[in-house]
């Protein structure tokens, strides 16, 4: 069986191991490939494995020995998944390897955001304290996160435990998702319309998939309803803020500030917009890429495989 990794550098840049991956067939393994070069790379392999690398109806149509597609993430927009069940092409992902790994980055950038731990560090390290008449300074804002209420969009798995560790910071949580599960273990939790949320919250997280209706969801008429006061974190998918319209918002002071970890286009250019707008932080793409849960992935995709050739394929897309 021959297996090929499209672009495996980002699950693996050195510190896991492709050692089980290997057993399982005749594998070969690419940092990254190029678009023009996909097809020629994946020729007779009937497994492929993807992180973002499309693959999209025209290079499925030339690969006529592919069975299966292991897609090295959980999101997998990147497939052509109507072509592949045309084919009888198996689509496999993983879900949930990220959620510790993102819930605690959103509030690695909520308390960056709060604080200004690092740019406090710089000023001391700088001889701003040394110099100092008091015993201590502060160069912003600092902002309590109790009693402040989170509003989550999309209340899946990394949604219910951001929902969890503000419950422990003693936030209010609402929420808003296409479905409504029963929530009433929680206290201080409620179910609300976007609206409604973006009305009342002090502090917004994005956790929702992108799909056609959540495209662009977060715009100038959806930042204009949010408090002057509030912060946005996301850590989901780029395309579901609009960057320009969010660099527009930060700069005219709509809304306070935001920390960010995804982009509509990744890697960016170099002048995307916020960039160089006000009390932002923008993180490259690395909320799910602690090394524990790097390997729950490697782990997952494994598994994944071996239960495809055992004929009990789990985790299916398509």
């Amino acid at each position: 069986m021959k297996i090929v990794v499209l672009d495996g550098h980002t699950l693996n840049p050195g510190d896991l191991s492709w050692e089980a991956l290997s057993k399982l067939g005749d594998i070969t393994i690419y940092d990254r490939t190029p678009q023009d070069e996909i097809v020629e790379r994946s020729k007779g392999a009937q497994i492929i494995l993807t992180n973002k690398t499309p693959l999209d109806a025209d290079t499925i149509h030339q690969l006529p020995d592919l069975k299966y597609i292991g897609v090295l993430a959980t999101g997998y927009n990147i497939i052509d998944t109507a072509v592949c069940k045309q084919n009888g092409i198996v689509v496999s992902n993983v879900p949930g390897y990220g959620t510790a790994a993102v819930a605690q980055f959103v509030f690695a950038l909520l308390l960056e955001l709060c604080l200004r731990v690092q740019k406090h560090g710089d000023a001391v390290m700088e001889g701003k304290w040394a110099s100092s008449a008091d015993f201590c300074f502060w160069d912003y804002p600092l902002i309590e996160l109790s009693g402040k209420t989170l509003g989550i969009i999309g209340f899946g798995t990394i949604g219910q435990k951001v929902a969890d560790i503000a419950a422990a910071f003693d936030m209010n949580v609402i929420a808003y998702s296409r479905t409504q599960t029963d929530q009433s273990h929680r206290k201080h939790f409620m179910w609300v319309q976007l609206d409604e949320l973006l009305r009342l919250s002090d502090m917004i997280t994005i956790h929702c998939p992108l799909t056609a209706e959540t495209e662009g969801l977060i715009k100038a008429e959806n930042l204009r309803k949010m408090k002057p006061s509030a912060f946005l974190i996301n850590t989901s998918r780029g395309p579901i803020v609009n960057d320009a319209d969010l660099a527009n918002a930060l700069n005219q002071e709509i809304i306070a500030g935001a920390g960010i970890d995804v982009l509509s286009k990744e890697p960016p250019a170099a002048n995307n917009p916020l960039f160089g707008a006000k009390n932002v932080i923008v993180t490259p793409h690395i909320a799910w890429a602690a090394k524990e849960a790097r390997a729950r992935l490697m782990d997952t995709v494994v598994s994944n495989l071996r239960a495809f050739t055992a004929g009990t394929p789990v985790n299916l897309v398509v």
